[in-house]
């Protein structure tokens, strides 16, 4: 290997190498930590864990907490009916107000954590950006390197401002082409990870490029980092250029007039050199990608909406058993054609795709239709900003007349931990971000797909391709 290459980096070696406060060979980094974003449900142990040791918060700046996961999205949402939910929302509110740390709480610009660092302007390329949440590799699409860390890793990050890690693998996908009509960006990191598998980017960082991204706007780009876990990635990261600028400019905490020069010159330099080396790449080519909706009980069952289930003859034989598995407990079958399978309930929301972008999409559809009568439908906000906007756009009138349930911002149906549940045996079509068994409610089924389709499915009362809305 040339000189020249080896000292070529790309964008995740420039971020890593710049946080490493220490290294000892053959042990984990001292690394540094930009800023932590907290919630109700993993914070409580690790404030615990600093009471215990009589421990102070490092630098209580550097955190952000919201109330997101547990929370009621019915318009009476301070009444939280489940006593162990409301004790997370209590214990949050009570441990930020004796620590100081910034909070956002109900009417104060509450929202899904990884919905709220992004619009506030806190989340900033070259930063590292830790949160107890699988999904923090959302901010990677700013050019941050991002991650989910455990209970334990958050008390260490409070105390210290640092953690402990080894350094990742490094991994390029590069996406090429253009979308067709009625597809999007959720269909294309569905298309990546049911390509190579839940376990395809396991031990990697992500970079996304290629000229599909490069068009994308911030909010597509945050739904291809928020399901980088989802394929194994520890995170997922685009590099910064004129749109990342364009978002973050003005926002509350995005650098002022006076620092903005200087953060656009050491940004733009947050890009990957031309002889970077990577441990693995990939290729998506998206011209001839059609909508893409799962049928099985990860997000590695995808197939493109015009497929059919895959049949075991035609899997390796280390697929059968979890196929068998998954088929049961969708009540489908091998062979059959995902198109036209009767649905329940329809959910546009989460992290994934609980923006205001998402939102005005569902609306594109839905305007002049109603959603099927044996179909509930929840369409969620993913914060305050992203609902007033939705209301000064007046996009809430078209849910409204179109019979969809327009809520309160929150995590929602993305997972069961609030009251918004799938019942038990029924099907519903979400633009969150894991079909799990029992994710949306015990005994529930989901289909991941984007929130066009999951509104062209609701109205058609079946899984149903947007395609003719575009």
């Amino acid at each position: 290997m040339s000189k020249e290459s080896v000292e070529s980096k790309n964008i995740f070696e420039k971020i890593w190498t710049a946080h490493v406060i220490k290294q000892v060979e053959g042990h984990p980094a001292i690394f540094a930590i930009d800023l932590m974003l907290i919630h109700e449900v993993t914070s409580a142990q690790a404030f615990q864990t600093l009471e215990n040791k009589k421990l102070p918060v490092f630098d209580p700046g550097r955190l952000l907490a919201t109330i997101d996961h547990s929370i009621p999205t019915r318009s009476n949402r301070r009444e939280i009916f489940d006593q162990a939910a409301a004790t997370q929302v209590e214990t949050l509110r009570n441990n930020c107000k004796k620590h100081g740390i910034p909070m956002r709480d109900f009417d104060q610009g509450q929202g899904i954590v990884h919905v709220i660092g992004p619009e506030l302007g806190l989340t900033q390329p070259g930063m590292t950006i830790v949160c107890g949440d699988s999904h923090t590799s959302t901010h990677g699409a700013f050019g941050a390197l991002a991650f989910g860390i455990g209970t334990s890793e958050v008390a260490h990050v409070m105390s210290t401002g640092c953690l402990l890690q080894l350094k990742p693998k490094s991994m390029k996908v590069e996406f090429h082409g253009h979308f067709r009509k009625g597809v999007f960006a959720k269909d294309a990191i569905l298309a990546l990870i049911g390509k190579i598998g839940i376990g395809g980017a396991n031990g990697h960082v992500i970079e996304y490029c290629g000229e599909s991204i490069e068009n994308m706007s911030m909010e597509e780009r945050m739904t291809i980092c928020n399901m980088s876990i989802e394929c194994g990635a520890r995170a997922g990261l685009i590099s910064p250029d004129s749109t990342t600028f364009d978002y973050l400019r003005g926002r509350p905490y995005a650098p002022t007039t006076s620092n903005w020069d200087a953060s656009i010159e050491y940004w733009q330099s947050l890009r990957s050199d031309a002889k970077a080396q990577y441990d693995r790449g990939i290729i998506i080519d998206l011209d001839k990608l059609h909508p893409v909706v799962t049928w099985g009980t990860n997000p590695g069952h995808a197939i493109q909406i015009n497929e059919c289930i895959p049949k075991l003859a035609n899997l390796p034989k280390s697929e059968h058993a979890i196929t068998k598995s998954a088929l049961a407990y969708t009540k489908l079958s091998e062979g059959e054609a995902i198109a036209g399978t009767p649905i329940d309930w329809a959910f546009v929301g989460s992290c994934t795709n609980g923006r205001i972008e998402d939102l005005r999409l569902v609306a594109k559809v839905l305007e002049g239709h109603h959603v099927d009568p044996k179909v509930t439908m929840y369409i969620v906000p993913g914060s305050e900003a992203v609902l007033e906007q939705v209301k000064k756009e007046q996009l809430d009138k078209i849910f409204l007349a179109a019979g969809a349930q327009l809520r309160m911002p929150g995590c929602s149906m993305c997972l069961a931990m609030n009251d918004d549940k799938v019942p038990e045996g029924k099907r519903c079509v979400s633009s969150s971000n894991r079909n799990f068994q029992g994710r949306q409610g015990p005994g529930s089924i989901t289909h991941l797909a984007s929130p066009a389709t999951v509104a062209a499915s609701a109205i058609a009362g079946q899984i149903t391709s947007p395609e003719q809305y575009f």
